[in-house]
């Protein structure tokens, strides 16, 4: 198989775990763009952010994640705003077997109530914010080429789930 596989979903949805975890087993390169965003930059994403904007992170994202998509034999988890981004999502149909990762939202909110370091989560309407956020971004997630409910799965469960759907996919 010569495709990357790449993993797509909300903040907090599993996605650097999971990612790692499936590059182990596919002997192939774990690739993480909002760390490879934050080695570039020297900090951390939700200071970009606040420092340089939106537009800005934005713009590194896209050139970044375009780069690491000609790569071959990785798994590439993509930051949660990057699929909606049509140059990167156009690439990643070309090149790639997608999955995305989708969590509940009740469960989103669990494992993202305690993070600093989220730069478009509001804390103080932190379950309306996620929900605006998924609602926005669903339709585009749902243009992966498989969509893994995970809300209710181990992680080994879901890496399992993609390792068959990915195996598949290359035949």
């Amino acid at each position: 198989m010569s495709k990357n596989l790449v993993l797509t979903g909300m903040m907090g949805a599993g996605k650097s775990t999971i990612g790692k975890s499936l590059a182990k087993k596919l002997s192939y390169t774990f690739i993480d763009i909002d760390k490879k965003i934050e080695k570039k930059e020297g900090c951390k994403i939700n200071l970009i952010f606040k420092k340089k904007g939106e537009n800005y992170f934005r713009r590194i994202e896209n050139n970044i994640t375009l780069d690491e998509l000609k790569k071959q034999k990785s798994v590439i988890s993509l930051g949660g705003g990057a699929f909606l981004n049509t140059s990167i999502r156009k690439k990643v149909k070309s090149s790639s077997i997608s999955f995305w990762l989708d969590v509940e939202l009740n469960e989103l909110v669990k494992r993202l109530r305690k993070s600093k370091k989220r730069p478009l989560l509001v804390k103080n309407n932190l379950k309306e914010t996620i929900k605006k956020i998924y609602l926005e971004r669903k339709k585009t997630y749902n243009e992966a080429d498989f969509r893994i409910k995970c809300s209710f799965l181990k992680p080994d469960k879901i890496v399992r789930k993609i390792l068959i759907l990915y195996e598949k996919s290359g035949d």
